[in-house]
């Protein structure tokens, strides 16, 4: 007998998600996706001055804050075809690169580690058992018995009391936990590490964007910062040192902790390699511009169908029309007036209509993106994966390093199809996090390298023609491809439009009443215990869900659900 389990709101990601599940047999047969949330920002920017456009849409979320920024300053920049200096696109990519590694950080130790990790469970472990471990996978300076003693008094005085403090949000003994105390142990102690890790990256975006969040620095042709050799009033040499010990800390955790603790959870939980498959047809874009025109990039992107790396097509700059033209996004599911079938874009509208979640009408606020009429999976798998087709060799390097970490810990060969699984997205997204960081350390030298050639510019003045012009901004955020759209007349935008990646991802069924990457990872997903739907979580989570970057508006309306999940 079929079960329908609601989880609303889904927790620990950024924003308001409803999932419900349809549950038969002890798995799911059937899920919905639903964004709880009206995001009215691209009505906001009706008739403003284009220039301001990245202030405003930045205000879309306070985690994804630069990647808007930079999204919509790119989407002027190309309807305006604006080269920019190449000192500006070093300071941009280093903010990109820092902000994403922050992001991944705190995506998988703060997010989602904990519905992998028995928090409770590492009141048993052997703290030197544990050292001894750690110490034999990575040269870390703190995994130490000292640290892992430490750590195990601390949350026993949180059990003590009868509060777990920050780790109260978890279904701690679930059947469905199967790490060893001493792993739990040494999770519980990189989680608290990677608080004091992750303000590295802050400190980066800070003092190359004025503040986090929300930057002040970027400018419709460049950057802000005035570059220096020896001005204290400006971006010095000095100041740039800074930010390189603080990039060699942030890589330190990445390669020495991050990437060997998925591989460990990885090859604990094999049969999470053949759950959450879903899509597989992937899209990313190529990203870290190294010219002024958006056309040579670091790091490639490219289109991926139907999980089959042979298939790759890239994309090779920010004007491709192969991509400009293969995006529409259809509201037949969702809260908008329609009727119109899939729009581009550019011809998009965003004219809210209400109508109460109905599970074969509208139920989500997110529209349903598709590129050439089908849904994507976006996010760091689909980056990865296309990075690998294009030969990109950090990327493949990093890929096989984790692959053999997992396969020697699961002592069976793991080998790249397990990627497209939910345990393989966490895999994916610390493959991607050890590329970034080790570019960021490049984009570091590039600008040095540049100021001591003598060229500190940062800035071309844009210039606006009369009549209608249009553009996208391309950016490959930490949660996948993010797009701005914008129609230009005269000056004023009349015309915008976001498509961001968790509209991609969480997407309800499109015009075809084909599934989003969400609904469609989730089925199949086994369920031991309906009111604590942790396996749905665990799905759900290796998406890094950004709701507050898909909608806007709270919904007060009260809908109780069919089985009530406990809470955790």
């Amino acid at each position: 007998m079929s079960q329908r389990v609601t989880i609303d709101p889904v927790t620990r990601i950024e924003g308001h998600l409803r999932v419900d599940v349809e549950v038969d047999g002890g798995k799911v047969k059937k899920a919905w996706a639903s964004g709880q949330m009206w995001r009215g920002v691209e009505n906001i920017l009706i008739g403003r001055d284009p220039r301001d456009a990245w202030a405003i849409t930045q205000r879309i979320c306070g985690v994804c804050t630069t990647v808007h920024a930079l999204a919509s300053v790119r989407s002027v920049e190309n309807a305006l075809q604006l080269e920019l200096p190449v000192n500006a696109q070093y300071i941009r990519n280093m903010i990109i690169l820092a902000h994403a590694v922050h992001d991944h950080i705190v995506h998988f130790y703060h997010l989602s580690a904990l519905d992998w990790v028995d928090v409770t469970s590492a009141l048993k472990a052997d703290p030197a058992k544990a050292a001894s471990l750690a110490e034999s996978l990575s040269s870390w300076s703190g995994n130490s018995k000292a640290e892992f003693t430490k750590v195990q008094q601390r949350l026993s005085g949180f059990v003590g009391t009868g509060q777990l403090g920050i780790f109260t949000n978890g279904y701690w003994g679930h059947p469905a936990m199967k790490l060893p105390p001493e792993i739990n142990l040494i999770a519980v102690a990189h989680y608290l590490q990677a608080l004091e890790v992750q303000r590295h990256a802050n400190k980066v975006v800070s003092i190359l964007g004025g503040k986090t969040p929300h930057i002040q620095n970027v400018v419709v042709g460049g950057v802000a910062n005035a570059l220096a050799v020896d001005s204290q009033a400006v971006l010095t040499v000095e100041r740039l040192l800074a930010v390189k010990d603080w990039i060699d800390q942030l890589a330190d955790f990445v390669k020495n902790v991050y990437l060997i603790d998925v591989a460990v959870v990885g090859g604990f939980y094999p049969e999470w390699t053949q759950i959450g498959r879903g899509i597989v047809d992937y899209i990313s874009v190529p990203d870290i511009p190294l010219d002024g025109r958006n056309t040579e990039f670091a790091l490639p992107g490219g289109h991926i169908a139907g999980g089959d790396l042979a298939s790759f097509k890239q994309i090779k700059t920010h004007d491709d029309a192969y991509f400009k033209d293969g995006v529409s996004e259809s509201v037949k599911h969702s809260w908008y007036e329609g009727g119109k079938g899939p729009l581009h874009p550019y011809k998009g509208e965003t004219r809210p209509q209400y109508t109460d979640f109905q599970d074969d009408g509208k139920y989500s606020w997110l529209k349903s993106p598709t590129f050439y009429d089908k849904p994507m999976q976006v996010g760091p798998l689909p980056r990865v994966l296309a990075m690998v087709a294009a030969g990109h060799k950090p990327t493949i390097d990093y890929a096989t390093h984790a692959l053999e970490l997992v396969s020697t810990v699961a002592k069976t060969k793991v080998g790249i199809d397990a990627l497209h699984s939910t345990i393989g997205r966490h895999a994916a997204r610390a493959v991607a996090c050890a590329v970034e960081v080790d570019e960021l350390a490049r984009q570091w030298d590039l600008l040095l390298a540049s100021m001591a050639r003598g060229d500190l510019k940062t800035f071309n003045k844009p210039v606006f023609p009369k009549g209608e012009i249009t553009g996208v901004g391309m950016h490959e955020a930490p949660r996948g491809v993010l797009s701005h759209w914008i129609v230009i007349q005269d000056g004023r935008i009349r015309n915008y439009q976001c498509v961001v990646p968790t509209t991609w991802n969480a997407a309800p069924r499109n015009e075809k009443d084909e599934p989003g990457a969400y609904e469609a990872c989730l089925a199949g997903t086994p369920v031991a215990i309906p009111d604590q739907p942790l396996e749905v979580l665990r799905t759900v989570h290796s998406f890094d869900p950004c709701l507050a970057c898909a909608v806007h508006v709270v919904d007060h309306q009260e809908r109780p659900p069919v089985v009530r999940v406990r809470a955790a």
